[in-house]
């Protein structure tokens, strides 16, 4: 009986040669390490043009990280190039306005994105992590990507024009192209070779889910005299609180402490947050995650395996478009394999159309890191509004 190409086997099921000539009979296979969003965007985008994907997740089934984040201009452009942008507006809360308030509690700035999808649709979406997982997980499987979750990867190796993956239940995986789509600590990017520093840069930050508050229709932030807080709408009723704690170590504390310590980090900010501050009291979902970014200076890819999102780039959270890099980024690769006709020459067109983008974005999140703790937030906002537009171009 003649086995699928492109899908899992027990180690020496499948030889390398099967593989091969499965490859030569037109069948182009991936195997993809991570589901989160940079992990889905590719499966769909691939899956879409003929690929069989298979999708590995060390996280049970529906597991998502956090509580939201923001589709900016850029996440939603290359979202409706996949005909998904309509259903994470419906699922999210648009927005057109990121308000900086200093720190006595006055508007010191505004700065008006720019609406990439036009005139009458939002410039931006802040939605609920575990929606926009649903929306992409969703579709992936529609494309006919197949996820299968408690899976990690514990080996890669090449064999001619195929990569070998090893996963960690003991099967293995022939593909003509592996994708690390697994995060800052990636697994894949260590695997395959390519070394980044990972950078704390003194930062803790916080967020606690709570009920949104009628005067919270785009993304507040309020400028303190150590941190810096903010709350960003999710949906109609829910909104996230966010804080970034400057000056201190990366360490953890007990959950039963989080709600209490936010609580008090936001008592010294004056106006507005002091309505924000009783809603946190009542969150039972409250996180507290290390500012940490890392950035592949070099190669993106080893023959036919390559990272992307945050495991080629991640970003400190000040510019809120980690999700738009991750998201481009599996378009942008889906297309670059399209137009050349072997993998490795599509993944180095790839990088080569990324890398700039990506470093200015990670650059300029670290520098905007770095005035929040100087205190110079003034400086921040034009900075801000000037990377918001530089990441308006097309991608």
């Amino acid at each position: 009986m003649e086995q699928a190409p492109g899908r899992f086997y027990r180690s020496g099921e499948m030889s390398a040669r099967e593989a091969y000539m499965d490859s030569c009979r037109g069948a182009r296979t991936a195997m993809i390490v991570g589901a989160g969003v940079a992990g889905l965007t590719v499966a769909i985008a691939l899956a879409r043009k003929g690929w069989r994907v298979d999708v590995a997740e060390i996280n049970p089934q529906g597991a998502t990280a956090g509580w939201g984040l923001c589709l900016t201009g850029p996440s939603l452009r290359a979202l409706d190039a996949l005909g998904l942008a309509e259903a994470c507006l419906a699922g999210g809360y648009g927005m057109n306005v990121i308000t900086h308030v200093d720190v006595n509690g006055r508007i010191a700035d505004e700065v008006r994105l720019p609406r990439l999808l036009g005139a009458h649709r939002p410039a931006m979406v802040g939605i609920a992590r575990p929606g926009l997982h649903r929306i992409l997980s969703e579709e992936a499987g529609r494309s006919g990507a197949v996820v299968r979750n408690g899976l990690t990867v514990a080996a890669v190796d090449e064999e001619g024009d195929l990569a070998r993956v090893r996963l960690s239940d003991g099967t293995v995986r022939t593909a003509t192209l592996v994708v690390g789509a697994d995060g800052i600590r990636s697994s894949v990017r260590s695997l395959v070779g390519l070394q980044t520093a990972l950078d704390y840069h003194g930062q803790m930050a916080w967020r606690a889910l709570v009920p949104r508050p009628a005067w919270v229709t785009g993304i507040h932030q309020f400028a303190g005299e150590v941190n810096t807080a903010g709350i960003i709408p999710i949906s109609d009723h829910r909104a996230y609180v966010f804080l970034t704690e400057n000056g201190v170590e990366p360490d953890a504390l007990p959950d039963a402490e989080l709600a209490p310590r936010l609580r008090q980090l936001l008592e010294v900010f004056p106006g507005r947050v002091a309505e924000i501050r009783p809603l946190v009291s009542g969150s039972e979902s409250v996180v507290r995650r290390p500012v940490r970014t890392a950035l592949l200076a070099g190669a993106w890819s080893r023959g036919n395996r390559v990272v992307i999102g945050d495991a080629a780039h991640a970003p400190a959270p000040q510019m809120a478009s980690g999700a738009a890099l991750a998201i481009e980024d599996g378009l942008v690769l889906a297309e670059e394999l399209e137009r050349h006709e072997q993998v490795r020459a599509g993944l180095e067109a790839f990088t080569a159309r990324r890398a700039k983008r990506c470093r200015t974005l990670v650059e300029t999140s670290v520098t905007i890191v770095g005035l929040e703790q100087a205190r110079r937030h003034h400086e921040a906002y034009p900075l801000t509004d000037a990377c918001h537009r530089q990441m308006a171009e097309p991608a």
